[in-house]
């Protein structure tokens, strides 16, 4: 197929934190806010005059200072991004905004802190405690959350208007991104997609970190060439899967899996779009606060949630997405050492093959695993059992 007009574009923006949309905000006086968890409300950290930017640790090398800190058992993602951030790359953040959610990430989070690694005047950093149930109950504590943790002190310390009316303006600009996002990635539905996994992707992430109104008319521009997009005669993939899993904020494990024949036609990992890019919908009845956190809460796909209904619940909404996308077969992936996905993953490898049906791959990877000979050959053998079972059918 022929490339994207703006694919190179959204990669360089994926190269650095910092990239060249965070800095032009930053000078027009808006306010970066690191960002670490999908269950701080995205139209939280992204209300007039800030912007949230999604802490990651591309091209990561050595991470030797990051485990000094952190040891070596524990998640190579946090020690990643710790590692960046004594190298000065998260100088920038005004602040980092974490719930209380993974205590790994925490405990990173609370190492920029304590060495004072983001050093600017007002930096500050604030943790708030989220659900592990999904009900009413943790519905009113998620809101007082929300409100004393992240909404109070972004305006207490920086002046950002915490209205109703900026937060449903905010609902508006994340709305307009997740209705672009979810037509490009319709067409992955395609029996012969017109888009790859590792471009979705890439252009997914790309909404995670940078500001939002800047990305808006590249992917209208991407949106309506896709509509005239030619699919290769011959099809340039061997089967198609689902990736499940812990975050993924390095695209190059998507082309790797392309690269060995598994087209990645849908992404329930975190940060992904299914479902982080849904629409927010708002009534005029309802505080806006307690609407935005009901919606992310009935979200929220993260094993930390282990209620019995929430766990059967990620099972289902696997099995409804294989079934949307067309998929043979689904990929259940964790960054070494991850606790809520390694016993998920343990769990779903068996139980959506000996209950639902679908072949399962079961990874556990390294933070960096574009390169990852050993997870190619892995990839490379599942594409081949999926076609050697359509065979004996």
């Amino acid at each position: 197929m022929k490339d994207l007009q703006h694919l190179y574009y959204f990669e360089k923006l994926l190269e650095e934190v910092n990239n060249d949309l965070v800095r032009e905000a930053q000078n027009k006086g808006s306010i970066a806010i690191g960002a670490v968890c999908f269950q701080i409300p995205e139209p939280l950290i992204n209300l007039p005059g800030c912007f949230s930017v999604r802490l990651r640790a591309p091209r990561t090398g050595s991470i030797e200072m990051g485990t000094y800190y952190m040891s070596s058992m524990l998640c190579e993602g946090c020690r990643a991004i710790l590692e960046r951030a004594i190298e000065g790359g998260f100088e920038f953040l005004d602040c980092i905004i974490a719930p209380d959610a993974c205590a790994q990430m925490n405990r990173c989070v609370e190492n920029i802190e304590r060495q004072n690694l983001c050093s600017k005047e007002k930096f500050f950093v604030e943790y708030s405690d989220v659900p592990m149930k999904d009900d009413e109950t943790a519905l009113r504590h998620y809101v007082r959350q929300m409100r004393a943790h992240v909404l109070e002190p972004l305006n207490k310390v920086y002046g950002i208007d915490i209205s109703d009316e900026a937060l449903r303006k905010s609902v508006d600009l994340q709305n307009k991104i997740s209705r672009l996002i979810t037509q490009i990635g319709d067409y992955r539905k395609e029996d012969n997609p017109r888009i790859t996994g590792y471009e979705f992707a890439v252009l997914c992430l790309a909404t995670y970190c940078c500001p939002k109104e800047a990305l808006i008319e590249k992917l209208e521009d991407t949106l309506k060439e896709l509509g005239t997009r030619q699919p290769d005669d011959k099809k340039n993939y061997r089967e198609k899967v689902v990736m499940v899993g812990s975050e993924i904020d390095n695209p190059e494990l998507i082309k790797l899996c392309e690269e060995a024949g598994a087209l990645v036609v849908a992404d329930r990992f975190c940060f992904g779009s299914l479902p982080g890019r849904s629409e927010i919908i708002l009534n005029d009845t309802e505080d806006v606060l307690m609407q935005i956190c009901r919606q992310y809460m009935h979200w929220g796909k993260c094993p930390r949630y282990m209620n019995t209904a929430k766990i059967k619940e990620r099972q289902e909404y696997v099995d409804s997405i294989a079934k949307e996308y067309k998929a043979d077969g689904l990929i259940y992936q964790q960054i070494k050492f991850c606790d809520y996905w390694g016993y998920e993953r343990a769990s779903a490898f068996h139980i959506m093959r000996e209950e639902y049906g679908y072949p399962v791959l079961s990874i556990d990877r390294p933070y960096v695993a574009g390169n990852s000979g050993q997870i190619r050959t892995r990839i490379q053998a599942f594409v081949e059992s999926l076609e050697l079972k359509k065979l004996k059918k």
